[in-house]
């Protein structure tokens, strides 16, 4: 009788420490999970978009429009004012500075997920109004008046850059890591195990809370 008792502690005890240690694991696999899906993993597109970032850092010192350049746009000067430079012109410099390469090299910095999802949209943004910022350089405005000078190199240049940026963001954001997969599998497998052992458990002691 004592020997029956004995051999049920010995598995309670049994059982319990090998719960414990599939609750830690699980911690630990989580953990993990967490921390990959909040990172990026560019790989070797990250030397592409360091390389756009560059393209439009230097649009922003090359000519806009006319003489003007991008960042003469940015801070209105009186010489963007006598380009008439549009808003539109105005707002697109402004997406290329702040998404295409402020975000975007913290993006690259940092390896977070939501700086590149944010930087994503912002130059896919700037693709649009990079467009209409090209237009406005090639058609009248009020009372017919044409702008004194057309597209410079800048805006040429500044243009490429964002969309090979909106490009390459949206395959890093949407890409998932070999690692990630590995982890998700990991997960269903540790899962079917727990509940194969819980189910043996149960069918061993039935009445056992």
């Amino acid at each position: 009788m004592s020997e029956n008792s004995a051999s049920d502690n010995e598995a309670s005890g049994s059982s319990a420490s090998e719960k414990a240690a599939f609750e830690q694991y699980e911690n630990d696999l989580r953990k993990a999970e967490r921390r990959v899906a909040g990172e990026i993993d560019p790989g070797a597109r990250a030397v592409v978009v360091a390389v756009a970032v560059v393209l439009a850092m230097v649009s922003m010192v090359l000519s806009h429009t006319g003489s003007v350049t991008g960042l003469e746009v940015l801070t209105f000067t009186p010489e963007a004012a006598a380009e008439r430079v549009t808003i539109v012109s105005r707002i697109f410099v402004y997406l290329v500075t702040i998404f295409g390469i402020v975000v975007s090299m913290l993006a690259l910095l940092t390896r977070r997920w939501f700086l590149a999802w944010i930087a994503l949209c912002g130059c896919a943004i700037a693709c649009v109004a990079g467009m209409l910022a090209w237009w406005s350089r090639n058609t009248p405005g009020v009372g017919g008046v044409e702008p004194p000078s057309g597209v410079g190199i800048g805006l040429v240049l500044g243009w490429i850059a964002v969309f090979v940026l909106t490009f390459h963001w949206s395959r890093v954001v949407w890409a998932r890591s070999s690692y990630q997969l590995a982890l998700e599998d990991e997960r269903r497998r540790q899962a079917a195990e727990q509940e194969a052992y819980a189910a043996a458990l149960y069918r061993k002691n039935p009445h056992e809370d």
